[in-house]
């Protein structure tokens, strides 16, 4: 499957950008815009279900890992410089990292499973329940740190996502996954998503782990500067 993707800049670096959970590619778009002023040239996917990309209803981890690793391939000559995931997005690109091969993996707040044994239709129904943030009155009261550009964005990512497609990720089993030796967590502290054990887990495994305090979960939209502040193996 080849996910549609925004393909920005003429940099002779490349970074891959993959979204969250009911976001799109448009949540990168100030990081986006940052690193092309870097001299990147920046491919932010959308995931299966999410933005323009296909809708797939028997999506599994693995299968939305593969539609990265085919989008990318064929877009790049050579593995990229930089691959950042953010959450959803985290646990897709770390299945798929081994066969990207990029220089630097960042994972924001990105927990390592993605559980699953959820009923198909409760779950798809709960996610339909959830596109509620397709209002943009609802963003501006529970995201004003986002600002208006930002929850434009998500407005129509919510617009445009598939519950069923993310419904079918959580229908069968646990995907369990670990940031390999050398890569980047960046999390929100406190984290709902990677925990303080999960933390020390990781550094313990040679893990860079940068953490910034009263972050959302989408760390850059709260705190942009520290976001960039955190990651020098990426930003000049």
């Amino acid at each position: 499957m080849r996910l549609h993707t925004i393909d920005v800049g003429t940099g002779t670096r490349t970074a891959v950008l993959l979204h969250g959970m009911m976001g799109s590619a448009e949540s990168w778009l100030r990081v986006t815009d940052r690193l092309v002023e870097d001299g990147y040239r920046v491919l932010a996917l959308d995931l299966p279900g999410h933005g323009l990309s296909p809708r797939d209803p028997q999506s599994t981890v693995h299968r939305a890992a593969d539609a990265v690793v085919d989008t990318v391939q064929a877009l790049l000559p050579s593995p990229p410089a930089v691959a950042i995931g953010h959450s959803y997005g985290g646990s897709i690109l770390g299945l798929a990292a081994t066969r990207l091969r990029p220089s630097t993996t960042v994972f924001v707040d990105a927990g390592t499973t993605v559980p699953g044994g959820y009923d198909l239709a409760e779950l798809t129904a709960q996610y339909e329940a959830d596109r509620q943030r397709r209002s943009l009155p609802w963003l501006n009261a529970n995201r004003a740190y986002a600002g208006d550009a930002a929850n434009e964005a998500e407005a129509r990512a919510a617009e445009s996502f598939d519950p069923a497609t993310a419904a079918s990720i959580s229908s069968g089993d646990d995907v369990l996954w670990l940031p390999a030796p050398g890569s980047i967590i960046v999390r929100a502290a406190p984290s709902q998503w990677v925990s303080d054990d999960d933390a020390r887990h990781a550094a313990s495994r040679g893990v860079l782990v940068r953490d910034i305090p009263g972050a959302a979960h989408t760390v850059w939209y709260s705190h942009f500067d520290e976001f960039v502040a955190a990651l020098p193996e990426v930003f000049d």
